[in-house]
């Protein structure tokens, strides 16, 4: 996981280094910044790239055969906000592969409720990258990039991203009622509800202001809160 998270920051950073420079946001960044060469990036990742494969070879056989998935995911996202407003959920896609490829390595299977764990993350993710994208709105614009912010606009924005978290909390329960799990994993599909619920509550369509709050602050918390009752739930 440390491996391929690092690789796909890296080639996110050096495939969007041109657009995070003319976005004063992310202007700071190392690369336009010229805090770091594009050669000692792509030397990160190619370390990343190392260390995940060095991890993946350690783990059941089928994972030998699945490795590649995840990088075709890494190289794709950054190109998708030039073209569409998916970008969004293929981050999500990409993101929610991580527990399925847990699933499948511990156990070698991949059973209907990997898929619907893999299926919330997904959705959670996209959810909260939707938000993500209202920070950019108007840079976006004039750079003629894609996101669902420029196409549907902040209430379409909202929209979206509710339906994404309400999908999510379903698709645990589903993984819960699936797996026959206890009170702490159902404590804490209710904590994520209300957590979810708060984020929403933080910012509204003509008030922006809490935006990181809602975007940072809370989506940690939960994976913190959520992975503490699943071990609660696992006795660890």
């Amino acid at each position: 996981m440390v491996g391929a998270r690092s690789l796909a920051m890296g080639m996110n950073r050096l495939i969007d280094a041109e657009i995070d420079a003319r976005n004063p946001r992310t202007a700071r960044r190392e690369l336009p910044a010229g805090l770091l060469s594009r050669v000692q990036v792509a030397a990160f990742c190619a370390l990343a790239l190392a260390l995940y494969l060095i991890a993946v070879f350690q783990l059941a056989h089928i994972v030998r055969w699945l490795w590649p998935i995840p990088l075709v995911g890494f190289v794709v996202y950054p190109y998708l906000k030039r073209w569409t407003w998916l970008c969004h959920l293929w981050l999500g896609v990409v993101d929610g592969l991580a527990p399925m490829g847990g699933w499948i390595a511990v156990t070698g299977r991949l059973p209907w409720e990997a898929w619907a764990l893999g299926g919330a993350v997904a959705l959670w993710v996209a959810g909260f990258d939707l938000f993500y994208s209202l920070f950019d709105l108007e840079v976006d614009r004039a750079q003629g990039l894609h996101s669902a912010a420029t196409h549907f606009g902040v209430r379409g924005v909202f929209a979206g991203a509710r339906v994404c978290h309400a999908l999510t909390v379903v698709l645990l329960a589903a993984v819960g009622a699936g797996l026959g799990a206890g009170g702490w994993y159902w404590a804490g599909v209710g904590t994520v509800t209300v957590l979810l619920v708060y984020e929403h509550a933080l910012v509204r369509p003509g008030d922006l202001r809490r935006l990181d709050a809602a975007f940072f602050t809370v989506n940690g918390v939960i994976s913190v809160v959520f992975c503490a009752f699943v071990l609660a739930e696992t006795g660890l």
